[in-house]
């Protein structure tokens, strides 16, 4: 697996490694309230923006894969980010052993197809990868957008759980 993140391209996208030119558009990104209404409820502040910053470089040399910008092909704009990960989270049915997907898009790129342009890529460049793990991914069960983002990449769900006091879903990758 990977040290460093590749570039991805679609017909429409750019993803690639993150940047410190990248940190306050992601600041941006992750202060909006209403990015965040479907991950845990609260923006998160400059600190915890710069923590989540930083865990982004430390993924791709501790596990060969990790998060992605999202940039728009043609203008280069920030769009969001999207990739993989393990988090470690204290959830039942356990993750372990899994890579664990995940999206997160500026308002601006919503409704577009986007985000499962963006994560069809990853996962695409994730099964060519010598021996990855299965892919699993969680969500806010109240969020249908994602829902059908990851219905759409392939996922099923596998169970409902809680998670830090919130109704979940648990998604297992069928590809």
């Amino acid at each position: 697996m990977s040290t460093r993140p590749p570039v991805l391209t679609t017909s429409r996208l750019v993803l690639r490694g993150h940047a410190v030119g990248d940190f306050d558009a992601m600041m941006a990104l992750w202060g909006d309230p209403e990015v965040t209404r479907f991950i845990g409820n609260v923006p998160s502040t400059r600190e915890e923006s710069w923590s989540r910053f930083l865990r982004y470089f430390g993924l791709w040399p501790a596990l060969g894969f990790g998060y992605f910008v999202v940039t728009d092909r043609e203008s280069g704009a920030f769009l969001g980010e999207v990739g993989l990960a393990d988090f470690q989270r204290d959830i039942s049915p356990s993750l372990d052993g899994f890579a664990e997907a995940g999206w997160v898009l500026a308002q601006r790129a919503w409704g577009k197809g986007i985000a499962r342009e963006a994560l069809g890529a990853v996962l695409t460049w994730y099964a060519s990868q010598p021996a990855p793990r299965p892919v699993a991914c969680i969500m806010n069960a109240d969020h249908h957008a994602s829902r059908r983002v990851a219905e759409q990449a392939g996922f099923v769900e596998v169970a409902r759980t809680q998670y830090k006091e919130v109704s979940a879903l648990v998604f297992h990758h069928k590809g």
